[in-house]
């Protein structure tokens, strides 16, 4: 393809390019974000009331809160991720998406490995390694899945029209290159060819931190610093920050995630602290480029996408901050091995990447299917549902983890401990609901756009067919 003919892709053919590519990815992630937050309820309930579900194995929350982790984390994040990375990389390029058969083999791929790890481990065949229980024949179909994607994206990258790189092209590239890496490095050393003893736990908490900070970090931030300056209409400030933040995010985050209490050798819960502290880098440049590109802009959100992205990255900076703290020696003490570890994963899982993915997505649907939004109301209704359940769930679960922390250390009996933290629970179980109901909403938007499109397309198509003998029998 010559370069007159890059000239002549217009706005409209490059998101016409995306629109079934996207339709798997955005469809299916949308299902399995319902799915995976409606397990997280039943295994929330297990804590008000144990026997529940006693008599039934596959709802047990041994199988439940692992199953809903995945599905959210695989099933909703991933999927959200290399659709959005598709549409940004295919404007960027100014080119129509290369290989878009590729892409709806690998999300087929990707789906269909989601579904069979995840009655996999309610079935009790889980790996039994934190964020990475699917078992190694779903874990090949997630491999690649992803990678026939990859190839995709890359291709539409090759092709773009000007050879300068925008900064989002940094941080979703090496987004591109690192899930392969991490998951597939992680998967042979311990499900195909495992090791032994402690190196387990060191390689699992290595892939947990690579996944669920580095990983969602790479494509948030990379995401919104493609779409805040558009919101805002400025250009993104100091372009050479950005790229600084970048490597100093690569280089420091990279060697986090030893609890300070693992029974391991001293150097490496060490190393995670100091790359913990060294966080504190590009997370302040992070926040500094955000504030200067949003702050005195005349865009309102209004509750729309744009409110969404910039809480997200507010999310972001805070869920940042909870993770040095488990990282400093003084404070992990504290909240290791509490609920406050959980409270910010899922504050950087749902707080952070998921409510970036959600605006981005609202913004990308109506300009790739050609029509506005079916319930363009509920995009507001949904982000004030996320923000009360979030608050609701991570304050809950990170009050619970510090109460846990100091009971445990002043010597408290552990049942005491337990009971103390159960109408924490409460809170969180009511957060998950309100979650669950705003992503309902999600979900009703992506189907009812999907169903009204193959509608429109149907009835084209029939009356293609209709056409050529209705004008045969006029001529005879």
């Amino acid at each position: 393809m010559n370069v007159n003919e890059q000239k002549l892709c217009t706005v409209s053919e490059i998101d016409a390019s995306c629109r079934v590519p996207l339709l798997p990815l955005f469809g299916g992630a949308a299902l399995w974000l319902v799915v995976g937050l409606a397990l997280s309820i039943v295994a929330s309930l297990t804590f008000h009331k144990p026997d529940l579900f006693a008599n039934c194995a596959w709802l047990t929350y041994g199988r439940v809160q692992p199953a809903a982790n995945d599905l959210i984390l695989y099933g909703f994040c991933v999927p959200m991720a290399l659709g959005v990375m598709l549409w940004v990389f295919a404007r960027l390029s100014q080119m129509p998406v290369c290989q878009p058969l590729l892409v709806i083999a690998g999300s087929n791929l990707w789906h269909l490995g989601v579904l069979a790890g995840t009655l996999a481990i309610l079935a009790g065949e889980s790996t039994g390694f934190t964020w990475l229980e699917y078992p190694r024949a779903a874990a090949v179909l997630l491999f690649f899945g992803f990678v026939l994607a990859a190839i995709a994206i890359f291709a539409t990258f090759g092709w773009r029209h000007h050879r300068e790189l925008h900064v989002s092209h940094w941080f979703l590239l090496a987004a591109l290159l690192w899930f392969p890496w991490i998951y597939g490095a992680a998967n042979f050393f311990l499900v195909i060819s495992p090791v032994r003893g402690a190196a387990q736990a060191v390689i699992d908490w290595w892939f947990t931190n690579n996944f669920v900070y580095v990983w969602l970090t790479l494509v948030g931030i990379g995401t919104a610093f493609y779409f805040l300056p558009k919101f805002a209409g400025r250009m993104l400030y100091n372009h050479y920050l950005a790229l600084f933040a970048f490597w100093t995010l690569i280089i420091s985050a990279t060697w986090c995630g030893i609890p300070q209490g693992a029974a391991v050798p001293a150097w490496l819960p060490a190393l995670s602290t100091v790359g913990s502290v060294l966080l504190i880098v590009p997370i302040v440049s992070i926040a500094r480029i955000t504030c200067k590109t949003v702050c005195g802009s005349n865009a309102h959100c209004k509750g729309g996408p744009f409110c969404y992205i910039k809480f997200g990255t507010v999310a972001f900076l805070l869920s940042s901050l909870m993770y040095i703290v488990q990282g400093c020696p003084h404070m992990s003490r504290f909240v290791e091995f509490t609920w406050f570890t959980q409270a910010q994963a899922q504050f950087q899982i749902l707080g952070f990447f998921a409510v970036v993915m959600l605006g981005s997505a609202y913004e990308i649907l109506p300009k790739v299917m050609g029509f506005e939004l079916t319930y363009p109301k509920w995009v507001r209704f949904q982000h004030w549902f996320f923000i009360g359940g979030l608050a609701l769930l991570v304050g809950s679960l990170a009050v619970a983890g510090v109460v846990q922390g100091v009971k445990l250390a002043g010597g408290a009996a552990f049942a005491d401990v337990t009971s103390s933290t159960l109408m924490a629970f409460r809170f969180s179980t009511t957060g998950l609901l309100l979650l669950l109901i705003g992503s309902l909403m999600f979900f009703a938007n992506v189907f009812s756009m999907t169903a009204k499109w193959k509608w429109g397309l149907m009835k084209s198509c029939i009356a293609l067919v209709k056409g050529p003998a209705a004008t045969g029998e006029v001529r005879s």
